[in-house]
C-alpha cells in the first residue's frame, strides 16, 4: 500500500485520520502541488485537486474561490510566515491538517540551499490549536504521533516517544 520510498508511518496515519472524517464523496482541494500523499489519497478513491504552486503567503484566491467541500493540508503551514491568512480566506467547510510539532531537542528543520525548503514554524499542539480557532475554525478531533528514525544516539531514542505529528480535523459554520 506505501512504497518503501514513502515515510509509511506517516502515511498511513494521516490516511487513516482522513477517512476517519472524510467521506469519498466529498470533493478536496489539497493545499500544494501534486505529491505522493495527494497520489495516495487519489488511489483510496478520494478526488483530489492541488493548487498550482502559488506562494500562498500572499496569493490565496483558489482557496477563497474554491468549489471544493474539503481543504487537506500536510506539512504545508511551517513552510509558511503567516499561515492564519490563508487559514481564514479558506472558503470549504471542513480541513484536515498536518504540522511538525516543535521537538524541544531538535531545532526547526533548515535547508540552507533552498529558500523554501525550511520550517518558519514548528508549532506546540496549543499553538496550531490556536491559530485553527483564531481563523474560524472549530477543532472536532486531533492526533499526534511519533516518527522513529533507525539511527543510534540520543535524538532517535527521543523520537521514539516524543510526538513529532500533530493531525488535525476541524470545522466551520
Amino acid at each position: 500500500m506505501y512504497e518503501n520510498t514513502y515515510p509509511s508511518k506517516r502515511y498511513k496515519n494521516t490516511l487513516d485520520f482522513l477517512q476517519k472524517h472524510i467521506s469519498k464523496k466529498e470533493t478536496i482541494l489539497d493545499l500544494g502541488v501534486s505529491n505522493p500523499f495527494s497520489d495516495l489519497m487519489k488511489q483510496n478513491g478520494y478526488v483530489v485537486c492541488n493548487t498550482g504552486g502559488e506562494d500562498l503567503d500572499l496569493e490565496f484566491s483558489r482557496v477563497s474561490n474554491g468549489t471544493e467541500e474539503v481543504v487537506t493540508a500536510f506539512e504545508i503551514f511551517e513552510h509558511m510566515v503567516a499561515p492564519y491568512n490563508v487559514l481564514k480566506a479558506i472558503k470549504a467547510k471542513k480541513i484536515v491538517v498536518s504540522v511538525p510539532l516543535n521537538l524541544w531537542f531538535a531545532p526547526a528543520y533548515r535547508n540552507k540551499s533552498d529558500l523554501w525548503d525550511r520550517h518558519y514554524h514548528e508549532f506546540e499542539a496549543w499553538q496550531f490549536d490556536w491559530l485553527l480557532e483564531k481563523a474560524g475554525w472549530h477543532i472536532k478531533d486531533s492526533h499526534q504521533f511519533t516518527n522513529p528514525v533507525k539511527k543510534l544516539g540520543i535524538r532517535p531514542l527521543l523520537r521514539l516517544f516524543t510526538p513529532r505529528y500533530y493531525l488535525v480535523y476541524a470545522e466551520r459554520n
